[in-house]
């Protein structure tokens, strides 16, 4: 989608969805696309340059030779040209981690939606009365019960509103219909509610 700094209109929300660790993959374009058929306009950074992965472990391990550092820095310069309108930040797993790191840091971000993934949250973040929603497969390995439970304590702490749905049985990445853990009716609700937690704000 073409680069704009021109202002959203109304009802119109600027999102930035970052990929997972498995790279920007279709899935990845297929939500962007179900995220502007709602009226939004949405940019999808390639934190990866177009590097992609087939499983979670292989997507780690390209993730890690990039280095954290670098790819802050790339996800920051993707934003840049958005930021002062107020985006919403989104995010797949890793991607969401990235999504997180940037609003908590970011006072004019309108929004947080985190589909499989969450990040650490620095000693007196603030994110007064940020809109925040997670969906997370129930139980996820990379994200543990006691992780979630404080994470979202932490989050609250921090100011913000936070949602928190789980789903029970489904995989990590349950969104993404060309991976393993894809669960077509976690998904499905998944999108559902986080359409309308958009369109509220």
């Amino acid at each position: 989608m073409p680069a704009s700094a021109e202002p959203a209109t109304s009802g119109r929300l600027t999102i930035v969805l970052f990929h997972s660790v498995c790279g920007l993959r279709p899935a990845v374009h297929a939500a962007a696309d179900r995220l502007r058929a709602a009226g939004h306009e949405v940019i999808v950074p390639d934190l990866f340059d177009g590097r992609t992965a087939g499983s979670v472990p292989d997507g780690i391990l390209i993730k890690d030779e990039i280095g954290k550092e670098a790819l802050l820095k790339r996800a920051v310069t993707a934003v840049a040209p958005y930021s002062d309108r107020g985006v919403v930040y989104a995010g797949f797993s890793f991607g969401g981690s990235v999504a997180q790191t940037l609003a908590l840091s970011d006072e004019k971000a309108r929004g947080l939606l985190l589909l499989h993934g969450t990040s650490d949250i620095a000693e007196g973040a603030v994110a007064e009365d940020l809109p925040v929603q997670l969906h997370v497969a129930d139980p996820d390995p990379y994200e543990p019960h006691d992780w979630l439970n404080a994470w979202y304590l932490q989050m609250c702490r921090a100011g913000a509103d936070v949602e928190v749905f789980r789903y029970a049985g489904a995989g990590h990445l349950f969104t993404d219909p060309d991976l393993p853990d894809h669960d077509a009716e976690a998904a499905e609700s998944a999108w559902k509610v986080a359409l309308g937690f958009l369109a509220d704000l």
